[in-house]
């Protein structure tokens, strides 16, 4: 079945495709970009779950190596072992764009983000029942869990080629959560997963920013009652910010680039309010991008909607 509507699927193969035609990439460049979505990535997944480190205090704890005055020792660990994993995905991927997802290495991903945390489960499956605080949904029983682990994994192999590579990263990141196969760190290894198939099908990284969390949980629990659609355009958004981002900074400067602007700013020169233009840009409707907590878009993204619009009216 397919979750993604094809217009957002059509604009996430041209911007990869534009970044593709780009390569080999300028290795400076992307370093610096790496390093920024690390700071990113690590910032805001910790954040989600209650970490209470600053994006400037991850930075200052993983590049600097300073104590944070007054921040729980946990929040400095969880932000230290987040970066290791990090650095492993991007080795694992550097190497071997081919390899294969298996029960090892997402074992191994949460291993190394909860081994300075829990040491005796880092990387185990739990062995007893666990309860979600505040979510409807309850996680299967432990006795199931290596079973439905290996059942996700051949569901992937299966479905690699039949699903578009968003396509197939939301569903399994909401399976693996839905799984909870860890006592802990289920969501940062869920999304370090979903990372390691984009980053294998070319995309960049793709970060889950700690302003949507609400929105995270909310089609996280729609897709718990089977209905996957607000859960994929969710992560597509999260993927075309990237793309937006990395085309940004890596299109050549003879090309026309797109010059982003705030939804207020884009409301100007239309018939929209900026309203509107959130609404469109939150429904992915709009091509739009978070930065920070302001959705920016284009003219010529806008442009767009409108063309497609009045072809679907047609």
């Amino acid at each position: 079945m397919k979750y993604l509507p094809k217009d957002m699927q059509d604009r996430l193969d041209e911007k990869l495709s534009l970044l593709n035609s780009y390569r080999p990439l300028p290795e400076a460049a992307v370093r610096k970009l790496r390093e920024q979505f690390g700071i990113e990535m690590t910032y805001n997944s910790n954040a989600i779950e209650g970490n209470s480190l600053t994006l400037k205090e991850t930075f200052l704890v993983i590049n600097e190596g300073l104590t944070i005055k007054g921040k729980p020792l946990r929040d400095h660990l969880e932000a230290k072992s987040h970066t290791e994993a990090l650095e492993y995905l991007y080795e694992l991927v550097d190497k071997d764009r081919r390899s294969t997802l298996s029960e090892r290495l997402i074992r191994e991903l949460n291993q190394i983000v909860m081994r300075d945390i829990d040491k005796e489960w880092a990387g185990r499956y739990r062995n007893s029942n666990v309860i979600i605080g505040g979510a409807d949904h309850t996680p299967p029983e432990a006795v199931v869990v290596p079973q439905l682990m290996q059942e996700l994994i051949d569901w992937v192999r299966q479905n690699r080629k039949a699903l578009h590579s968003v396509e197939l990263v939301a569903v399994l990141h909401h399976r693996l959560v839905n799984i909870h196969p860890f006592f802990d760190g289920n969501g940062r290894t869920a999304r370090l997963v979903m990372n390691v198939v984009l980053m294998q099908a070319g995309f960049p990284l793709a970060v889950v920013l700690k302003n949507d969390r609400k929105r995270y949980y909310r089609t996280l629990g729609e897709a718990d009652r089977r209905n996957y659609a607000p859960f994929v355009r969710f992560i597509a958004q999260a993927v075309q910010r990237s793309l937006d981002i990395y085309l940004k900074v890596l299109t050549p400067a003879r090309k026309n680039k797109e010059h982003f602007i705030s939804l207020a700013e884009l409301a100007k020169d239309s018939k929209f309010t900026d309203k509107y233009l959130n609404l469109l840009a939150r429904s992915g409707r709009l091509e739009a991008h978070k930065e920070g907590r302001n959705w920016l878009s284009s003219k010529e993204a806008l442009k767009r909607y409108l063309e497609g619009r009045e072809r679907k009216r047609k």
